[in-house]
């Protein structure tokens, strides 16, 4: 029989944000922003957030990049107004999300997956597509 070692959600959390904390202290950072998602010992979900200089914290909802300046505010405002939301409204928030950032931004892809980590299961999606309108830009006003 093969006895593995398990490592919980947190501890991987705390072993990346030693790890890019060091490499910063170096003045050698990875340039990664890495978000942790699983579950701890006991089962409960965990999300974490740790950055290229280390700096580490858990929260109900995170984004990287752009997304933390567009996204994360749209998904603040819905846990707000929904605090105990279903997997399949939590998707559908993701997707509206995602589609706001790829229209916000001119390099992105429309192409995405979506992870779930409940306390009794966790999956990755198959690789979906936002659906794109841009008939919408054919005619701007307001900026002539």
């Amino acid at each position: 029989s093969t006895q593995s070692t398990g490592r919980d959600a947190p501890s991987i959390h705390n072993w990346l944000r030693c790890v890019l904390y060091n490499r910063r202290s170096r003045m050698n950072p990875l340039w990664n922003t890495i978000v942790v998602a699983g579950r701890d010992f006991s089962g409960k979900p965990y999300l974490g957030y740790v950055d290229k200089i280390g700096v580490s914290f858990t929260e109900k909802s995170v984004a990287t990049g752009f997304g933390s300046y567009i996204a994360q505010p749209m998904m603040r405002r819905a846990m707000e107004e929904n605090p105990n939301m279903t997997v399949e409204e939590g998707k559908k928030l993701m997707e509206r999300c995602l589609k706001v950032l790829f229209y916000r931004d001119c390099r992105s892809l429309n192409r995405y997956q979506i992870g779930v980590v409940t306390a009794t299961d966790n999956s990755i999606s198959e690789p979906m597509s936002a659906a794109t309108d841009w008939s919408i830009g054919a005619n701007p006003s307001g900026y002539e």
